[in-house]
């Protein structure tokens, strides 16, 4: 009996050692095949948001499965701008919500946010800025390859904008002017000293957390600031002094391999009209097909949360809808999307007789007070004054003028050095005014840039820096000018006859002016809290997008930088199983890095500059790379010369 005992005990123990064995194994091969997963996945985000990051098209053309429960779920969107409408396409396309599910709340009577083109019968056509692209927006294009074209059948908007700008590549002939339309002869060069470069590349290798609450002034000086360089970047980023040292890091660092690109704008794309007819209206048609709800005249006014350390959820959308208040109850199973802030927020305009109205100071600013509303309930939503606080410096104005005859055209063909009603490119990017106490720069796309515009009439894009500065010709700051006196200090640095320019800013032409108090707010000194995450910690059933939401891997003023945080947050609330497309990774590729330094120098080698005690390194390290593949790089990236 003992015995049968001790056999039946020593079998037990086999089979229970046996049986611990095969589950450590299939631990093992679970632990490991975890780690496969997340390899092939990608590195994911540290709060399980459910966002994770891909390079390559493996995932690129991967169509994502039904996320669990979706038809169950209602979306609102604060906001029509490009982020809110891209977070709408990618709920339907990746998140496979019905369109009646979606509703898109605009305080306005028309989609588009700051991406607008519009023709105003009793003023003309308005444009309050336009928008750059290239060929590495990555989410951009994500997102419009399955956007149906409205111009060719068959076709996705990123067809007929690819199709456009390999057939009629952009480039500009005339980057600058001086002294009353005289091209300014910038040769592409970026005239920066030794010392000059030395301190752009010091901000390159600083690290973020050293520039918070720092301004551009604080790391560069008269160097940089002299420089062709400078007004090369300030005018076409619209950068000002005072902006952030961050921000002007990020960009650099984010754009390295457009460097090259930069002086005659071969580095940019643009669509066929105005950005309101290419890219809002495509996406709005795709979206009214799918039966999304858009409800205009609904004005946000705030969101309630309750929040706890570990919980954030939002409960109720207060809204005006034609002026009636209105309260949208919230359960956990909704999605609320919020544009928080805005570049064209308290818009003023003008008219050919009558400067902006009204003090930008106390401009209508509807989505800052949503965000500071929204900001008192959680430390963890941002901090809006960083950015709104100072309209002095978060303001420029722009105008938008149409030639009306043709007497003004010649003067623009002898800049531009191109017919600009040929249909093709014109300026290929801002011609600014090197001598210009506005700093003005202006542009003309292709032409016609609306769909209805009149083919012999040429829509011109005008925009000043320094809005309270006494202009060249008219006397007067750019901010208190009617649109016939923009239009004059416009024609004076077009080289027009001075006897000529009251009459063509009179009856060949009409402007449009817009005064934007925040146009450049999102550029303000600032520290990585002062905007949300796209999803804050512990947030339940609610995302931020837009430009002034973060997301630490792109760059704001961008189209790119919109439908990457839209990307962010529809995956990551619903758990989409796709991966959001990295950022290219141009920063970290030497041919771009070298490619890039050598042109910072207008083509003079590193091993040509004084590096002082560190000279007696140059030679041994030329020597050291003789004869191998190193030495075959630098060669062809210009940094090692034949006489080196």
């Amino acid at each position: 009996m003992k015995r049968s005992i001790k056999i039946a005990a020593t079998t037990a123990a086999a089979v229970s050692s046996a049986m611990l064995v095969k589950k450590a194994k299939e631990n093992k091969v679970e632990e490991k095949e975890n780690t496969y997963r997340n390899t092939e996945l990608g590195k994911h985000d540290k709060n399980s948001k459910g966002i994770y990051y891909t390079n390559g098209n493996y995932e690129a053309f991967a169509r994502p499965k039904k996320p669990e429960g979706v038809e169950n779920k209602q979306a609102y969107l604060v906001g029509s701008g490009l982020a809110s409408l891209a977070a709408a396409c990618f709920l339907v396309r990746d998140g496979q919500m019905p369109g009646k599910n979606i509703h898109i709340l605009e305080a306005m009577d028309i989609a588009g946010g700051a991406c607008d083109g519009i023709f105003d019968p009793s003023r003309g056509y308005i444009m309050r800025g336009g928008r750059e692209m290239e060929n590495h927006f990555e989410c951009l294009w994500d997102l419009f390859r399955s956007i149906p074209s409205l111009e060719i059948k068959d076709a996705s908007v990123l067809d007929e904008f690819y199709w456009l700008n390999k057939e009629d590549p952009n480039y500009s002939l005339c980057r600058a002017t001086v002294n009353r339309g005289q091209d300014a002869k910038t040769n592409n060069q970026f005239g920066l000293s030794q010392k000059g470069c030395m301190e752009i590349m010091k901000l390159f290798m600083t690290k973020d957390e050293d520039l918070y609450d720092k301004t551009i002034e604080d790391v560069f000086d008269e160097e940089v600031f002299n420089s062709t360089f400078w007004m090369y970047w300030r005018t076409m980023f619209a950068f000002e002094n005072w902006h952030s040292a961050l921000e002007m890091k990020l960009y650099f660092q984010r754009f390295i391999h457009h460097i090259s690109g930069l002086p005659d704008f071969s580095a940019l794309k643009f669509t066929r009209y105005n950005q309101y007819e290419s890219l809002i209206l495509p996406m709005q048609k795709y979206l009214e097909k799918h039966g999304v709800d858009f409800q205009f005249n609904s004005e946000v006014t705030n969101i309630i949360f309750d929040t706890t350390p570990d919980k954030k959820v939002a409960k109720v959308i207060e809204c005006k809808v034609n002026g009636k208040d209105k309260n949208i109850q919230l359960t956990e199973n909704d999605l609320v999307f919020i544009t928080n802030g805005s570049c064209v927020e308290g818009t003023i305009y003008g008219d050919q007789d009558h400067a902006p109205q009204g003090d930008a100071k106390v401009a209508k600013s509807g989505c800052w007070d949503l965000w500071k509303n929204i900001a008192k309930q959680d430390a963890s939503f941002g901090h809006p004054e960083k950015f709104c606080s100072d309209i002095e410096k978060t303001n420029w104005e722009s105008a938008t003028i149409t030639t009306l005859d043709d007497k003004i055209i010649p003067y623009i063909t002898n800049i531009c050095k191109r017919d600009p009603r040929t249909g093709h490119v014109v300026t290929g990017g801002i011609v600014s005014c090197k001598d210009s106490s506005w700093l003005l720069s202006w542009t003309i796309n292709r032409q016609g840039q609306f769909k209805q515009q009149d083919k012999e009439k040429v829509c011109v894009w005008v925009y000043g820096l320094f809005t309270d500065v006494l202009g060249d010709y008219v006397k007067k700051p750019m901010k208190e000018c009617t649109g016939k006196e923009i239009t004059m200090e416009w024609l004076y640095h077009l080289g027009v006859p001075e006897k000529y320019i009251e009459d063509y800013a009179t009856n060949s032409a009409i402007c449009i002016p817009t005064m934007m108090p925040y146009i450049t707010a999102f550029f303000m000194p600032r520290r990585k809290e002062d905007r949300p995450d796209v999803i804050v910690d512990g947030a339940v059933n609610f995302a931020f997008l837009g430009q002034f939401a973060h997301t630490p891997r792109d760059t704001v003023f961008t189209t790119e930088y919109s439908v990457r945080t839209a990307m962010e947050a529809v995956y990551g609330l619903l758990g989409v199983d796709r991966g959001v497309p990295e950022v290219w990774g141009s920063v970290y590729d030497i041919r771009e890095l070298l490619d890039s330094s050598v042109k910072l120098m207008d083509g003079k080698s590193p091993f040509e500059i004084n590096l002082g005690p560190l000279n007696i390194f140059k030679k041994p390290l030329i020597k050291a790379v003789k004869g191998t593949v190193i030495e075959k790089l630098l060669r062809n990236h210009e940094v090692l010369k034949d006489n080196m």
